[in-house]
């Protein structure tokens, strides 16, 4: 399945051109890797990570869908990895510059 498609299908983006406007601006990763493409095919078991609302979602693929269903149907389709809410790119207790100059 298309990644741009998927967003769509889990609700993460209200159309296709949408979540290829997320996947063309470089804020979508596929396994640690930034997606380049719209056409990137996704499985089962890949990890996807993206900004949402005001932090980062790390979700598991659990199962592709076969359409746009209900939000419940949706969620049913991945996990989150992330269970906190905290970013993924920079929490909390992330190092500053000071602590690395001492």
């Amino acid at each position: 399945m298309r990644i741009d498609r998927l967003f769509c299908y889990l609700r993460f983006a209200r159309t296709r051109s949408l979540s290829h406007r997320l996947i063309d601006e470089g804020h979508i990763r596929r396994n640690g890797v930034r997606v380049c493409r719209a056409s990137q095919p996704v499985a089962v078991g890949d990890v996807l990570t993206f900004p949402w609302g005001s932090g980062v979602l790390v979700i598991e693929l659990l199962a592709l869908p076969a359409r746009r269903g209900s939000p419940a149907e949706a969620q049913s389709f991945y996990r989150m990895l992330d269970q906190q809410g905290q970013t993924a790119i920079a929490p909390d207790n992330s190092l500053t510059a000071s602590d690395i100059q001492d």
